[in-house]
């Protein structure tokens, strides 16, 4: 895998020709939509194809990964543009292979909404190992508030990924609430209750697992915090479901905050299956222009987090979206606007601005200036972004890493990911 990095000047065709590769097939891979018009700045991921074959009439999936000693996941994995495994067309070129030793093997977790498109969930499954469903709610009786999930519950096990069911504190505003944590936390019927209805639906939905995300505790509830995750942990255990507890991303066992307090890391790193660090959201709707997860940051996350729990527990959060940011910040007043990758390169093609990298948060940025006058910073992710946050996941040994959200579908995320890696399946 090469990661082009678009200069002035250059088109998809010179650059095809550096590197000895299709033009077609490049923009193919990267789903570019106007490949005349590349911007300077943007990154290109470059494959080269150790094995091909050509579909043949008749054939299927299924018989030609068979003829190669292969599955239909991995030949999706190599082929995007299949966005149907039932649907092939004899003369089309398929990738057994590519060139390049892979690094190893990675859980690949990815949260969505069940609201989600899918064509976006058919073509992003191929690359999970867990599908996240967010979220059911809760009442303070213990009772689960439904969603809809069967159907992706459903497509999940049908492309070997293995669906965790998500429960959070998370309110109709959208907002996370401390009461209704609270009064589970200190409630042991309630929360009886509660690890029951779980167990019920984890079985009767064909569900693989459990994802808690309990935010801005009371940092009086800390210690219940931690022991209700036990119960759930030894409960659910003994049934065959695994448990993982989402972190705030913190650096210090004292740090201040709402977020933090009741967050700890340690007690909820021994009672857990695998715990998820939330590292992304430094640049967020209300804050200044930022990066969202900017890579210095985040390893302050992460140095803090291996010492209190095993790093072969850890899961390591990705986000995989932008924001538009608009300066002068003002606290209490800005607002900054998101936006998935793919859109923050077409406004970038669409004000005429060139994307920088910024070399210490390791993520690429632009500024223009709208018609008011004012000036805009769009941070936002792109293959290099991506691969530097793998690269953590190699130095510090975890078990996977999470993709907050995959409800845009990033070409270069996969295309880095399926390089890099083997993509592990669990079902």
């Amino acid at each position: 895998m090469i990661t082009h990095v678009v200069k002035p000047g250059e088109s998809i065709y010179s650059i095809a020709q550096i590197y000895n590769a299709s033009p077609q097939k490049i923009i193919r891979d990267n789903e570019l939509e106007d490949p005349n018009n590349l911007v300077v700045g943007q990154t290109l991921v470059i494959l080269s194809p150790s094995q091909v074959h050509v579909i043949q009439p008749l054939e299927t999936l299924q018989g030609i990964a068979n003829m190669y000693n292969t599955t239909t996941v991995k030949l999706l994995q190599n082929n995007p543009f299949i966005s149907n495994a039932n649907i092939i067309y004899p003369g089309e070129e398929l990738v057994i292979s590519y060139d390049g030793p892979k690094r190893g093997s990675i859980d690949v977790n990815g949260y969505a909404y069940p609201n989600i498109d899918k064509k976006v969930l058919l073509k992003t499954l191929p690359y999970l190992t867990y599908l996240t469903i967010f979220t059911y709610g809760i009442t303070p009786e213990g009772e689960l508030i439904d969603i809809e999930d069967e159907e992706l519950i459903q497509m999940a096990r049908n492309y070997g990924v293995a669906p965790i069911m998500l429960i959070s504190t998370l309110t109709d505003e959208g907002t996370f609430s401390n009461e209704l944590a609270s009064a589970i936390l200190n409630n042991e019927e309630v929360q009886n209750n509660l690890i029951d209805n779980i167990l019920e639906n984890l079985k009767s939905k064909n569900y693989y697992g459990l994802d808690v995300d309990f935010e801005y505790i009371l940092p009086e509830d800390r210690e219940q915090y931690s022991k209700f995750i036990e119960k759930i942990a030894t409960r659910l255990n003994a049934e065959g479901f695994p448990v993982i507890t989402a972190l705030a991303p913190k650096i210090s066992s004292d740090q201040k905050g709402l977020l933090y307090e009741a967050h700890d890391y340690s007690a909820l790193g021994d009672v857990s299956n695998k715990v998820l660090l939330m590292t992304y959201e430094w640049g967020y709707t209300y804050g200044p222009a930022m990066a969202v997860a900017p890579i210095d940051k985040v390893r302050e996350v992460l140095d803090y987090a291996v010492t209190e729990i095993n790093p072969e527990k850890i899961i390591m959060g990705i986000p995989n979206y932008g924001y538009d940011f608009i300066l002068p910040y003002v606290k209490g007043k800005s607002k900054a606007n998101s936006l998935s990758n793919v859109a923050a390169v077409q406004l970038a093609k669409k004000v005429g601005a060139q994307i920088q990298f910024d070399e210490i948060s390791k993520a690429p940025y632009f500024i223009y200036y709208d018609s008011e006058g004012r000036q805009h910073r769009v941070w936002f992710e792109d293959a290099r972004s991506i691969e530097e946050k793998l690269n953590l996941y190699d130095e510090y040994n975890f078990d996977g890493v999470a993709f907050w959200n995959i409800m845009k579908y990033f070409p270069q995320s996969w295309l880095v990911i399926n390089s890099l890696y083997d993509i592990k399946k669990v079902i």
